[in-house]
């Protein structure tokens, strides 16, 4: 697809998610878009059980956890109704293709549903991107290999790229044929999700799909970015997010 069909897809896209979203959503469609997610140094068992039962009760698409705990939560949530993501080569990015195809392979076998694995970032800027599309690509066909509907969404750090960086970065995860782009890992100094970078992707994301992630801490900010053109949303404060939801619909109707 050229680069024109997709950033007049992605304005069209664009232009459903605000007539969309300009209305609040019920709690059930704004938890489905949540990957309830537990990333943490010194997440433990006790934490992982905690967001797995969190996920289950308030309807969350996914959980997404560090590799260690992926056959953990694929115990906790073994009906299909949520979904167990995990990350590889977090949060950097610069571990080496063997290292993350290896990550990504052991962690299908453990049961996970969808992969985020974060794009070599210091390569892309190096100039080498056909060498960061040839290791996506490699980790797209893995994970595919296993399952169709396996997922794989590629983090490209977005806080720390250029718009023309993040342009090509679109068009590298598209050529690579990956699900979904991801924003952020949450980790980065430079921040987290912004609006400015969701325009910019959703501008040339062509077939992808695209997951917000890092910062969305409020109602306010989750509904922005689906409004900017996320289809699914990275958080910690998942629970809380979709609380305030309830209590501004409650008001609304008592008002």
């Amino acid at each position: 697809m050229s680069q024109r069909c997709m950033g007049w897809k992605g304005s069209l896209n664009s232009l459903v998610r605000i007539m969309t979203y300009d209305r609040l959503t019920s709690k059930d469609e704004l938890a489905h878009k949540f990957d309830h997610t537990n990333l943490q140094q010194d997440a433990t068992e006790a934490d992982i059980t905690l967001l797995c039962r969190e996920a289950a009760k308030c309807g969350f698409f996914a959980v997404c956890v560090n590799p260690c705990y992926v056959g953990l939560a694929r115990d906790l949530l073994s009906g299909p109704s949520v979904k167990v993501c995990t990350v590889t080569g977090f949060p950097l990015g610069a571990n080496t293709a063997r290292t993350k195809l290896a990550e990504t392979e052991e962690a299908l076998r453990h049961g996970a549903d969808e992969i985020d694995v974060v794009m070599n970032v210091g390569l892309f800027k190096s100039g080498k991107t056909a060498e960061v599309e040839t290791e996506l690509g490699q980790i797209v066909s893995t994970i595919k290999s296993v399952g169709v509907n396996k997922i794989c969404k590629v983090i490209i750090e977005s806080a720390v790229l250029n718009a023309k960086e993040i342009e090509l970065a679109c068009k590298i995860v598209h050529n690579s044929g990956a699900d979904f782009i991801k924003t952020s890992t949450g980790f980065s100094k430079a921040g987290g999700a912004s609006i400015e970078a969701l325009e910019i992707i959703n501008r040339y994301r062509g077939e992808l799909r695209i997951k917000a992630a890092g910062g969305i801490r409020n109602l306010h900010m989750a509904l922005a970015m689906l409004r900017a053109g996320a289809d699914r949303l990275g958080a910690s404060q998942s629970v809380s997010i979709v609380e305030e939801l309830q209590r501004t619909h409650a008001g609304q109707t008592n008002g």
